[in-house]
């Protein structure tokens, strides 16, 4: 069983090279390997020099994007790099669509975001374009930048802001009709925060829009702490997470695929033998590694959610609770999600969905489609807290880990089809953010990552047809 079937690829390393930032960056230690590996992987991580990112022997990255730089349109990166889309531009070119979680609950995100710590800069943004500004009339922060980066040099075209006045973009998902859907995990209102409008949704970015985009809420795709998205191409649904101990996992089907303006049915997943149950194993264990489980589909109510409930109404109609759902990925013909804390450790799951051949049609009542309980961490230092993902080009899930441990480092790790577990590379910069963003480029050459803070965009190559199970 493979998650892709794309075959697999031969690189050259790049040659190591370094912004300015990374460039004077103390070099430091290390330290004690923090995983252990069910499988060799690539084998051993190598000390980087600089104190950055390591990697396996034969690997190199070179940051292509770091927050403060000064784009085009004269503004500044955003920090906190969370969740990250790869578009293919034609020739050499690719577009990464970059979400910014930056909250309205924090008065300091203001300083980081692209108008610059005093506002100085907030009049080469168009409000009018802005979904959301301060009580005092200041534009929210959060939203999307786009970087449009040359394959075949390896370096930046041009970088610029794509979406503003939206707070708390998290992660998200890309479209097959070529855009970014970009997640608010907020459910912050006027009368909660300083905002003046209800948060809690999801917005698009066409990849290929030259600048700031309208910040249009897709209102019908619900009002809760979204996390990610994907769709299935073959039929248009999308799937959501929600990051919440006690969230759902919901789909969406739209009245006209791939124009998910235009509205649609939000529903809320369901063990079919057991309704309102409990996916997370923290109390009790209700399903084991390798489990399967038909599931049913409860229609949701009221979706836009004015008291922030939508989760707590879904489960009491039967929906299944799942622990933080993070990141989700459509391969092929599958889906892949993880629960970041849930399992009996809580450190972490891995979720599996096969639709039904009649996915959103009735005929599914007698086909339904199945999850399983892929994987589940029962040691932190093999899985610790598994959070955006996506699909390699040799076939393996590619999980970026998001602890908030000191001591125990981040990674960035591989899983295989049978679901065993190996490192990728390590984060030894001061501060131990968490990883984020994982992509491939189109050609599969090269797996862009984002430091979340202080928010650097990595390009690593190296010969990840190499990899040894």
């Amino acid at each position: 069983m493979r998650f892709n079937r794309r075959g697999l690829l031969t690189t050259g390393a790049a040659a190591l090279a370094f912004t300015g930032f990374a460039r004077h960056a103390a070099a430091q230690a290390a330290g004690e390997e923090t995983y252990v590996n069910d499988v060799e992987g690539y084998g051993p991580l190598q000390r980087d020099p600089n104190g950055v990112l390591d990697l396996p022997e034969g690997f190199s990255y070179r940051i292509i994007s770091q927050g403060g730089e000064t784009m085009n349109d004269g503004l500044l990166v955003p920090q906190n790099f969370d969740g990250m889309g790869c578009f293919a531009l034609g020739g050499s070119q690719i577009a990464l669509v970059r979400n910014h979680e930056l909250k309205t609950s924090r008065p300091t995100h203001r300083n980081w975001g692209p108008a610059g710590f005093h506002q100085e800069r907030e009049a080469l943004i168009d409000k009018s374009r802005a979904y959301d500004v301060t009580k005092a009339g200041i534009i929210i922060p959060g939203g999307t930048t786009t970087q449009v980066y040359d394959m075949a040099t390896g370096r930046t075209v041009s970088q610029h802001l794509s979406l503003i006045g939206t707070s708390t973009n998290c992660c998200g998902g890309v479209t097959p009709w070529g855009s970014w859907l970009s997640c608010e995990e907020t459910e912050a209102t006027p009368e909660d925060a300083d905002v003046t409008k209800p948060h809690g949704f999801v917005f698009e970015v066409p990849a290929t829009a030259p600048g700031l985009v309208d910040a249009v809420p897709l209102k019908a795709m619900g009002r809760f702490d979204h996390e990610a998205v994907c769709v299935d191409p073959g039929t248009g649904i999308v799937y959501l997470t929600e990051d919440k101990t006690d969230g759902l996992f919901y789909r969406f089907i739209p009245e006209t695929p791939g124009e998910l303006i235009k509205g649609g049915r939000l529903q809320a997943m369901a063990f079919r033998d057991a309704p309102g149950a409990d996916s997370t194993n923290h109390e009790t264990r209700v399903w084991s590694p390798g489990d399967w489980r038909d599931v049913v589909w409860v229609d949701l109510q009221d979706v836009e959610s004015p008291n922030s409930d939508l989760r707590l109404r879904g489960h009491a109609d039967g929906a299944v609770r799942v622990a933080r759902g993070e990141g989700v990925f459509w391969a092929g013909s599958e889906m892949f999600m993880t629960a970041t804390s849930g399992g009996p450790l809580k450190r972490g799951q891995i979720l599996r969905y096969i639709p039904s051949p009649e996915e959103g049609r009735s005929g599914e009542a007698r086909q339904p489609g199945r999850v399983q309980l892929f994987v589940e961490s029962a040691d932190p230092k093999t899985l610790n807290m598994a959070d955006n993902l996506t699909v390699a080009p040799w076939g393996h899930l590619v999980v970026c880990e998001d602890n908030y441990s000191t001591d125990t480092k981040n990674h960035v790790k591989g899983v295989t089809p049978d679901g065993r577990v190996y490192a990728i590379a390590r984060n030894v910069f001061t501060g131990n953010s968490e990883f984020a963003g994982a992509v491939f480029s189109p050609d599969g050459s090269t797996l862009f990552v984002n430091l979340y803070y202080p928010g650097l965009t990595f390009a690593i190559t190296g010969p990840w047809n190499a990899v040894r199970t």
